[in-house]
């Protein structure tokens, strides 16, 4: 059930690409909410108009980063968008259905490029559970090819826009990402395409990536069962990547710090999704952990893992020096589950060490 609420706009607090961020008084309790408006959508609400907020997910206190949704301008219609190509629709049969030209639709100009793409050539695809990933996998990148060029995939399992990410608008911005590539319900990227493989033949003919990335956008969806969790799409995308001929890079999720023994050292997310749900084979990057106890327990799950797992999982050593280093220069915040490098750097330098990997095994013919 949606929880409605109207309100009227007080404040524009930040703006980034496809989203302003909007303080806004609700009606009848003159609370103040923080409210995101997507510009694709809405267009962008001024001071003092009303505006009709989904506020379900702030009202359940759910992870949205404590944000209400603008559904509509309710007396200001959105100027239509540039007549233009394109037949490709995302959030398919919902209100806020949008129509976008995907990389890979006859009408884009990449279109002969990927009719018969069916190759990723060797490409290091690093495929991560969390969106939080994103950063410290880039970190890794750039230690060990400063130069390279990096795309991500950004699959549907968490927010379905790319504007939500401010931490995409913050790498672009950078210089630490060349593109992003939203795929099968997500949408707003740099490049749309239909299906995780046409993201990832996207990335590589069209980009001209040597490294990519792929995860769900920012929100992961978890019951704490076995298999009810979004990233055990992880599995999926290394499976693509290993149809195409790419190299998969099995990013692992873990935590020194989560109080909840599932996740503690490598997530059973990282275990289900790479020893069960896994068919293709993977590397799976470790680098060493400032913490001797976290070091010793990764370690052994991660034995543990490959020793059980269905696909060949191969480990591979990643040395941890400079890791931290890079951590520290990332132009965007490092988070996850609420937690910073400071209060947990072992998330963050697992995922850097992945990017490590797939840099040092990037060069191209």
């Amino acid at each position: 059930m949606m929880q409605w609420r109207a309100g009227i706009v007080v404040e524009e607090v930040r703006r980034w690409p496809g989203a302003v961020e909007l303080a806004v008084d609700l009606e009848g309790s003159g609370e103040r909410v923080r409210a995101l408006a997507y510009t694709a959508v809405t267009g962008v609400p001024g001071i003092a108009e009303r505006v009709l907020l989904n506020a379900s997910a702030l009202l359940r206190g759910l992870g949205t980063g404590g944000l209400a949704f603008v559904v509509a301008r309710t007396d200001v219609l959105p100027a239509d968008p540039e007549p233009g190509d394109g037949h490709i629709v995302k959030a398919r049969y919902t209100p806020l259905q949008q129509m976008l030209l995907a990389v890979d639709e006859q009408d884009s100009p990449h279109h002969a490029v990927l009719a018969d793409a069916d190759d990723l050539g060797g490409l290091p695809v690093v495929v991560a559970d969390l969106h939080s990933a994103l950063p410290a996998v880039l970190a890794g990148v750039r230690l060990v090819r400063p130069d390279a060029t990096v795309a991500y995939v950004m699959t549907d399992g968490g927010a379905l826009p790319a504007a939500f990410s401010r931490a995409v608008a913050g790498l672009r911005e950078a210089g630490w990402l060349a593109a992003c590539l939203t795929v099968g319900q997500a949408f707003g990227g740099d490049h749309e395409a239909v299906t995780v493989h046409t993201g990832l033949l996207a990335a590589r003919h069209v980009v001209g990536a040597d490294v990519v990335v792929v995860a769900q956008g920012p929100g992961n969806v978890g019951t704490g069962t076995l298999w009810g969790y979004s990233g055990v799409a992880a599995a999926e995308a290394l499976h693509a990547a290993d149809v195409l001929g790419g190299r998969g890079v099995a990013s692992l999720r873990v935590s020194g710090t989560d109080r909840r023994e599932r996740h503690l050292g490598v997530s059973h997310h990282s275990r289900t999704a790479y020893g069960r749900a896994l068919l293709a084979p993977a590397e799976v990057p470790v680098t060493t952990l400032p913490d001797p106890d976290l070091d010793a327990l990764v370690r052994r799950q991660v034995a543990d893992l490959v020793a059980g797992a269905r696909a060949r999982l191969t480990p591979v050593e990643v040395s941890a020096d400079g890791l931290l280093e890079a951590l520290e220069g990332s132009p965007v915040p490092l988070t996850t589950m609420g937690r910073g490098l400071v209060e947990d750097p072992a998330p963050f330098l697992a995922a850097a060490a992945a990017g490590a990997h797939a840099a040092s095994v990037s060069a191209r013919p």
